[in-house]
């Protein structure tokens, strides 16, 4: 037969391992230096300005100019 459990204990122990977990995480997101936060911040601004730097012109809607027209029809074809 198997070993008997307090479930109550068992609950209580889970519990507290998902607040130990969740402690740690937040120590890592909130627990940074003002310098670390500035350099994590240049950082993105940094690949921000790289990425829009590397987008090829009339992408995203731009409007190039290139519209298919297929709405309406081209001039003595009827």
């Amino acid at each position: 037969m198997g070993k008997v459990i307090n479930l109550n204990k068992y609950r209580k122990r889970k519990a507290k391992l998902e607040r130990e977990k969740q402690a740690d995480v937040n120590r890592r997101l909130h627990g940074r230096t003002t310098a670390e936060r500035a350099r994590e911040d240049l950082q993105k601004r940094q690949l921000t300005r790289a990425v829009d730097g590397a987008k090829r012109e009339g992408e995203a809607g731009q409007g190039d100019g290139e519209d298919s027209g297929a709405d309406t029809p081209e001039p003595g074809a009827e």
